[in-house]
């Protein structure tokens, strides 16, 4: 007996956007120095010698290069967004934008602990700079997003080798200097132990986005 035609389709899937700054190759060594500067005055840069994390108050800069920046994220994250879902250019460029962001310099052998984001849409992850990939380590400075629908599911000889969007595996993004990543923010990720002599310089950022006619939230 001949079987039915057979349709197949991600019903749960999760997306994942992966852009690169026009303008990054002129951009970079810019906020690379400007992100230098503003550490150096920082006393929290002494707190941990293998990763250092600034305020979350980034977009709140006044230099040029820091609202380009911005400007881009933002951007990368419209894009995403009107790709993914039935809301309308229109309705989106309507509702409040509310972001933070933050830079972290990760030096050798340092790493950036597992977490995920309350109260918020959407996580960006730009480069602005990082090493080549350490031949020991593949893993070396990647961010890993941690799959967790799937954790109670059986396994057997044919459902552990599905295929993406179908696996049950966590994903690994090698950052690349002028790349950004997007996701939702209700995904845990990490930055793995970073084995090269090179730092990896990332910016984080936050968003979500209020309607018209609605509230707000509560501040995060």
């Amino acid at each position: 007996m001949n079987a039915a035609p057979l349709t197949v389709m991600p019903i749960l899937a999760t997306p994942l956007g992966i852009a690169t700054l026009a303008d990054a190759q002129q951009l970079n060594p810019v906020l690379t120095e400007l992100f230098a500067q503003r550490a150096a005055a920082d006393p929290a840069q002494a707190r941990n010698p293998l990763r250092y994390t600034s305020s979350d108050d980034l977009l709140e800069w006044p230099e040029t290069p820091v609202r380009r920046l911005a400007d881009g994220i933002a951007g990368a994250v419209y894009s995403l967004i009107g790709r993914v879902s039935d809301i309308t250019e229109a309705q989106l460029r309507s509702c409040k934008l509310e972001a933070r962001a933050w830079v972290t310099r990760v030096r050798t052998n340092g790493a950036v602990p597992a977490a995920h984001h309350p109260l918020t849409a959407w996580c960006a992850i730009y480069c602005v700079a990082a090493p080549a990939a350490a031949q020991d380590r593949a893993d070396s400075g990647v961010v890993r997003l941690y799959e967790s629908r799937l954790g109670s599911t059986f396994q057997d000889a044919t459902n552990s080798v599905l295929r993406i969007p179908f696996s049950a595996s966590h994903y690994a993004w090698r950052p690349v200097a002028g790349q950004l990543v997007i996701f939702p923010a209700s995904l845990t990720y990490e930055v793995a132990l970073l084995r090269a002599a090179e730092e990896l310089l990332l910016v984080t950022t936050r968003l979500r986005f209020i309607a018209p006619g609605q509230q707000g939230f509560a501040r995060w």
